[in-house]
């Protein structure tokens, strides 16, 4: 059944011990680079909800180290259907790195410093997490 109604999701903009993101490619937003992540189930708590999600998708197991920022979209332009979407993006840390894609929703993957995956092809949700990951960055110097 679709759903009439704005959609609770959860996303992890997941860094390793090298410093470096994980995004991953995905059909439903144009085959461009986005994060992991998924919808909150009814009944789930949030960090339930991202633990679950980066598992099934990814096949690693994450360490939340806080809320990173909410984004709505409305009607994005780069996804695959008409859906009204609140992220409530997260800072995570990989607890293992051996990447075992979920084979459905997501068709490559890639570690890389964050300022570098600015230079690639990627969803502009994601684009706005990195960017406010490394203001963040900037502001504990």
């Amino acid at each position: 059944m679709e759903r009439k109604y704005p959609e609770p999701t959860v996303g992890a903009l997941i860094i390793n011990n090298s410093g470096e993101i994980l995004l991953v490619k995905s059909p439903k937003w144009n085959c461009g680079y986005t994060i992991p992540g998924g919808h909150v189930e009814l009944g789930e708590k949030i960090e339930d909800a991202l633990k679950r999600e980066i598992k099934e998708e990814v096949g690693i197991d994450i360490e939340v180290v806080g809320p990173l920022m909410v984004q709505e979209a409305i009607f994005p332009k780069t996804f695959f259907k008409k859906k009204h979407f609140i992220f409530l993006d997260y800072l995570c840390k990989a607890k293992n790195t051996e990447i075992k894609l979920d084979g459905r929703e997501m068709t490559g993957f890639i570690w890389i410093k964050p300022e570098k995956a600015l230079n690639l092809d990627i969803e502009p949700f994601t684009r706005n997490m990195i960017n406010k990951y490394l203001e963040n960055i900037k502001d504990k110097e």
